[in-house]
């Protein structure tokens, strides 16, 4: 049976977020924070009984927040925010995606900042305890004001409206919350805005890139340390003593990672003695310098985005003054940390395909490699690897284009009164389609190292990599000749997404999960 997660409003971890990433479990909220809650939502009726106009609350929004809405229409208000803000296109984000979206969300509410009552916190556990994911299109938000259009689609599940996914399905979101015994809400003041107000669609996807950033590390030290041993590649710039007089944190790790990984290896006994070569390439002997510049921001990353996850990131807030609640607009809708979170996580990304694409490059031509031509038997009538490589070619390309920042973008919207934007929203979205585009070409590279560890047999590879080779033959034999290639490419890939490496391999990697 899974474990509940218990949610102490604030308190998530990153243990927590990529259990929910990866598999959905029973959410419960701790019981001390609904008197917090309570006392929140208890603060804004107090507001509306006074009658001071208070923005979001009693208020139109964005530049209409100087029209003043008569008490009798405020849940029109909310209801109408809604509607109107559910304008999203695009691909519907993944269960997972969602789980995280929800799951920030129902976090950031229960702080007791945001004004909402339980009942609306307790329809979103209900809605995500019985599966019942919100259709929420991927693409519509710039990152500022909060991710308006898909929260908006997330709330629309709450009312009743539009479509949900259930098991996959997608259905009418009314039959989905009838089947589950789920009622729909009827909004009160404040509570639209502040469900659509936030940062967690950004973040979300941002995390799901950060899990897939950490899995196509993992990978990437495995094929690169593969790759060493087939192209009879040197230890040595492995040597603790070179990456300490440097120290760079990453660097360190990484080359203990790569020693733990290549040790043992009686295809390097082989050559120690003989081999005239003075120095690999770049691409095997940089490794720990790459490897571990990526390690490092991936770190970084992730702490700004476990700050955000437990954030209150809409607006405006309530807190207390004395005996006294106050209002107070602000601006941490504004995704400006995630979106440079989001960035460097793609630099990373790009990087570690890069450094594989130069490896595969390396192990194809015999020049370099000492392999037979594109790794395969009878060269000529047969072309091997050769087309592979240039898929992982035109991958990594096409990863230098999407890494391109988009903090650095932004246009204004709401009549200039949101004039400046993190795209923050994007920067993240982005991040899925360059995390399979390294997935391929890590997988590509499995391929083509385990084909020259092959080559050389009977002599063997170092233990860890060993476990590594029997896994991927599990699914992709030897190329003894050309064969249609593309199911060989999409079953490595799979390993690499899945994070499916050996256990005895996998230790090794702890450290890159906090």
């Amino acid at each position: 049976m899974m474990m509940t997660l218990t949610l102490k409003p604030g308190a998530l971890t990153l243990s927590d977020l990529r259990a929910v990433w990866n598999q959905a479990a029973p959410l419960a909220l701790a019981a001390d924070a609904y008197p917090v809650i309570e006392a929140s939502a208890a603060a804004v009726r107090a507001i509306v009984a006074k009658g001071d106009a208070a923005y979001g609350i009693n208020t139109g929004f964005g530049l209409l927040a100087k029209t003043r809405i008569p008490d009798d229409k405020l849940e029109q208000l909310q209801r109408n925010l809604i509607l109107s803000h559910s304008v999203g296109t695009g691909e519907l984000v993944s269960d997972a995606v969602c789980r995280l979206i929800m799951l920030m969300k129902i976090g950031s509410l229960a702080r007791g900042y945001s004004g909402v009552r339980p009942l609306i916190i307790d329809t979103l556990i209900a809605l995500y305890n019985a599966g019942i994911m919100p259709a929420i299109p991927a693409k519509g938000s710039v990152g500022a004001s909060g991710d308006l259009a898909p929260l908006s689609h997330m709330t629309l599940a709450m009312l009743g409206v539009g479509q949900v996914r259930m098991n996959g399905t997608l259905m009418d979101a009314t039959a989905a919350l009838q089947a589950a015994g789920i009622a729909p809400v009827v909004l009160a003041a404040k509570e639209g805005l502040a469900l659509i107000n936030g940062t967690q669609v950004s973040t979300a996807l941002a995390l799901h890139g950060l899990f897939m950033a950490e899995r196509l590390l993992e990978a990437g030290f495995v094929s690169g340390a593969l790759s060493l041993d087939a192209a009879k590649g040197s230890d040595a710039p492995f040597d603790a003593r070179v990456h300490e007089v440097r120290g760079q944190p990453g660097q360190i790790a990484a080359a203990a990672i790569y020693r733990q990984l290549v040790a043992d290896s009686a295809i390097r006994a082989s050559h120690l003695v003989g081999d005239e070569r003075v120095q690999d390439p770049y691409c095997l002997r940089c490794q720990p310098q790459v490897m571990g510049a990526c390690w490092d921001i991936i770190n970084n990353a992730s702490r700004t985005l476990l700050i955000e996850a437990n954030a209150v990131t809409d607006n405006p807030l309530l807190f207390k003054d004395g005996e006294l609640s106050v209002v107070v607009s602000g601006g941490n809708f504004h995704a400006e940390p995630v979106a440079f979170a989001a960035d460097t996580l793609a630099l990373a990304i790009a990087e570690i395909g890069s450094i594989a694409e130069r490896r595969i490059a390396l192990l194809i031509d015999a020049t370099l490699s000492g392999l037979p031509p594109f790794l395969v038997p009878e060269p000529g009538v047969n072309s091997g690897f050769m087309i592979a490589h240039v898929t992982a070619a035109a991958l990594a390309s096409e990863n230098k284009s999407l890494a391109h920042p988009g903090s650095v973008d932004t246009i204004p919207t709401s009549a200039n009164q949101e004039d400046h934007v993190s795209m923050a929203t994007y920067a993240a979205r982005r991040l899925d389609d360059m995390a399979e585009n390294t997935a391929v070409i890590i997988g590509i590279e499995l391929m083509a190292a385990a084909q020259g560890i092959d080559f050389h047999r009977p002599l063997t590879t170092a233990p860890h990599l060993e476990h590594v080779h029997a896994q991927l033959r599990r699914s992709v034999p030897f190329f003894d000749a050309d064969r249609f290639f593309a199911p060989d490419i999409e079953a490595a890939k799979g390993m690499v997404m899945r994070g499916e490496l050996s256990a005895s391999c996998r230790e090794l990697f702890a450290a890159l999960h906090p």
